[in-house]
């Protein structure tokens, strides 16, 4: 009868408990995507590179390491010998490597020279590999494969012949306009800083600075660029490479190794260690999305009892005719806590659906700008428990409006004001 009482007085204020719904299911909903997006951004900046067991550059800071070598932020206080990568390289412990060369950039977007290497053994999220959504590896001196958001912001196609600027500045005044690259490729869809770059063969990245061992342009120098060959080159320096052993156990024998490198300062970084101290510094930002989560969580609770509340002085007349037929002060206390109950159920049945609906709107935003995918999930453990607080919340929301109408006295609801 309780249940029936309930559903029968929610009906007749459709609005006031549409709006009630409506509240705890936006609550309940971006509690959920904020819950996600949190994350969603912890795992998508500590995947941006996996199964990899040491990035090696100029001795320096290993989070400044980190960051120029996988975000492609800031600069290299060095460069290092490309005899000594090679040396280092034959080490019989070590399975592959990836050399990284970077220093230039496309309107804004940072140029990387790498070789094949690269495609066959750089992972992310995971397992994930680097996969082509058009044509194929830069194969060719001059040719320039895009990460996928450059081509979509720039509308870039196959084909096209791009300028490449020297330095990274976004307004470079030195442009590489004697020697034009031709796309050849653009990458599929990663979620991580190599949607935002540019990549280029290590031999494209010495020929475009042949003339330029000064720092500047030579403009004597007549050379033909579009003649050289990859005979008429010699890649000379790295900023950094990436590489896995064929052992872990010999790991940190390795970065001793290299560490005590005599020929010239270097150092190595276990990336998953750096990625893990530097959100460690970020934890403000969890933080905040913590804060975040508390806030709304309050308004979906704060919306449902300021609800029931603010309609008691209108039911005042309800009560007191329920109480003079015979029903006790504790149903009526009882009918609105399974009021706020109801309320509290719909809301969040509601909610759950709607965080799926704003991740399909938000995901491509949030990718295209911040390079920040939310996966499209099974609801996960955390998820149910979370609804299942939510739902708990109703009772609790509906308590004080309840007390208040176990206090209120017949007389008081039957005077006629």
């Amino acid at each position: 009868m309780i249940s029936f009482l309930s559903l029968k007085s929610l009906a007749s204020r459709k609005f006031i408990s549409f709006l009630s719904i409506l509240s705890i299911a936006l609550s309940l909903s971006l509690f959920l995507m904020v819950e996600k997006l949190r994350k969603g951004v912890e795992d998508g900046f500590t995947n941006t590179i996996s199964n990899a067991d040491l990035i090696v550059g100029s001795r320096s800071g290993p989070l400044q390491l980190l960051l120029y070598t996988v975000f492609h932020m800031g600069s290299p206080t060095n460069n290092i010998r490309f005899s000594s990568y090679e040396e280092i390289k034959k080490n019989p412990i070590i399975d592959w490597t990836i050399p990284i060369s970077l220093g230039d950039s496309y309107k804004g977007h940072r140029v990387v020279a790498t070789d094949e290497n690269f495609f066959k053994h750089y992972q992310f999220h995971g397992d994930r590999n680097v996969e082509m959504d058009k044509g194929q590896w830069a194969s060719g001196i001059f040719d320039v494969v895009l990460g996928s958001q450059v081509a979509k912001k720039l509308n870039h196609k196959m084909g096209d012949k791009l300028v490449l600027s020297h330095g990274i500045s976004e307004k470079a005044v030195l442009e590489h306009d004697d020697s034009p690259f031709e796309v050849t490729g653009i990458l599929k869809p990663t979620g991580t800083p190599l949607d935002k770059s540019v990549f280029i063969s290590l031999y494209g990245m010495e020929a475009i600075h042949v003339g330029w061992e000064s720092g500047a342009p030579n403009y004597e120098d007549t050379t033909d660029k579009s003649k050289l060959t990859r005979d008429d080159l010699k890649v000379e320096q790295l900023t950094s490479f990436i590489l896995k052993t064929k052992n872990r156990f010999a790991l940190l024998h390795l970065n001793r190794f290299i560490g005590a490198f005599e020929k010239e300062p270097l150092m190595g970084i276990i990336p998953a260690v750096t990625l893990t101290e530097l959100w460690g510094l970020l934890d403000q930002l969890e933080k905040a999305f913590l804060a975040i989560s508390f806030f709304v969580v309050l308004i979906g609770f704060l919306s449902v009892l300021i609800s029931l509340y603010m309609s008691l002085n209108e039911r005042q007349r309800e009560m007191a005719i329920l109480r003079s037929i015979g029903v006790s002060p504790l149903k009526i206390t009882t009918l609105l806590i399974v009021e706020a109950t109801f309320l509290s159920i719909i809301g969040c049945l509601l909610g759950f659906a709607l965080q799926y609906i704003f991740l399909g709107i938000v995901n491509p935003i949030l990718e295209a700008n911040y390079s920040v995918f939310i996966p499209m999930t099974k609801p996960s453990a955390r998820e149910f428990v979370v609804v299942g607080l939510f739902i708990l919340l109703g009772p609790l929301s509906g308590l004080i409006p309840a007390l208040k109408a176990y206090k209120t006295s017949l007389h008081n609801g039957l005077l006629v004001k």
